[in-house]
């Protein structure tokens, strides 16, 4: 196993632990009303699209590490740039400091499996 398959795992790990980190603090803050994100309630297809949202990091901490450098290195990049814009996007909506820090973060490590995928030859 190649030593960057390990590295592009292991921010996949931290990402999730970080998104995981978030929505515990939501909770335990008040931040989060059963159902409900600000004034939109949630539907059960939205909370599937979510579900399948949150999947991809996850699905990537185990594909990061089995599939070919060539298809490897260019599923990292793609979800990673996804995940970091949809995160850029998303980052003024949330009032909270803890959650723009957290998201601050999240957009590091979106970073560096960008940057750790194009650098593996």
């Amino acid at each position: 196993m190649d030593k960057t398959q390990i590295i592009l795992s292991g921010t996949w790990v931290s990402l999730m632990l970080i998104y995981l980190l978030g929505d515990v603090l939501r909770i335990f803050s008040g931040d989060y009303k059963t159902g409900e994100m600000g004034k939109i309630q949630f539907t059960q297809g939205m909370w599937l699209g979510i579900s399948v949202l949150m999947l991809l990091p996850i699905l990537m901490v185990f594909l990061s590490l089995v599939l070919d450098q060539p298809v490897n290195r260019w599923a990292n990049i793609i979800v990673a740039v996804f995940f970091f814009l949809f995160n850029l996007v998303g980052l003024p909506t949330y009032p909270s400091a803890y959650d723009k820090f957290l998201l601050a973060v999240s957009l590091v490590f979106n970073g560096l499996t960008v940057w750790y995928a194009w650098r593996w030859v």
